[in-house]
């Protein structure tokens, strides 16, 4: 596949639910890849990536053009909470309280974040759990230095589509309720999909899909 690929995918996908593609945010992962295949990706027209690792993203940043915009996807330690904190536009995995207190506690401006969900059923994600969802929302709301955009959540790892369909929904479902129950905060972003079940996602309601390998993978 490759970017422009992925790009068509996307469409397609929103457009055979009713959605218009420019819904759609694709946020380029570039774990792994070296800077000279992200810088390709930029000068494609691109300013989206995201990095699973602080160190990886700490790393690439100085490297690249500057109006690159960085997300951290993956799950972070709360000792590296403030090296990454002046470096990206948008956390995805804030899972715990011991995580919130810190950036409470480093962050010199308010954090976008995304509250990761565990919707999968794999032991090994990390996340919230639906069933508590609502009584954290409470404490990330009572957070000033945090801004609450949305929910991110990752789909078990199957063939089974109908099984990913059922989470990716279930996801949805928690994202419409926290928007509803909060209509004058900014909550906007619903980040589900990665390569291999992205066009599931947009069908079920994402408005930003993670994807990497598909889209390095000429």
């Amino acid at each position: 596949m490759s970017y422009e690929a992925v790009r068509e995918r996307i469409a397609r996908a929103a457009q055979r639910v009713g959605r218009s593609p420019d819904e759609i945010t694709l946020l380029v992962v570039s774990k792994g890849q070296p800077v000279e295949k992200v810088k390709a990706i930029y000068d494609r027209g691109h300013r989206l990536f995201g990095e699973n690792r602080v160190q990886e993203l700490l790393l690439k940043k100085p490297t690249l053009p500057e109006d690159i915009q960085w997300d951290l996807i993956g799950h972070l330690q709360t000792n590296k909470v403030k090296a990454v904190l002046p470096h990206i536009r948008l956390l995805h995995s804030l899972d715990r309280e011991s995580l919130l207190s810190e950036i409470g506690k480093r962050a010199e401006q308010p954090l976008p974040c995304l509250i990761e969900v565990k919707i999968a059923q794999e032991p090994t994600k990390h996340g919230v759990s639906p069933e508590t969802l609502d009584a954290f929302v409470e404490k990330v709301l009572s957070e000033p230095k945090v801004i609450l955009r949305g929910l991110m959540g990752m789909a078990t790892w199957t063939s089974e589509e109908q099984q990913i369909r059922k989470e990716f929904r279930l996801l949805y479902q928690l994202f419409d309720k926290l928007r509803r129950q909060y209509p004058d905060l900014p909550i906007d972003t619903l980040s589900m999909g990665m390569s291999n079940d992205f066009e599931i996602a947009v069908e079920e309601g994402s408005t930003l899909v993670r994807v990497g390998s598909a889209v390095f993978s000429e």
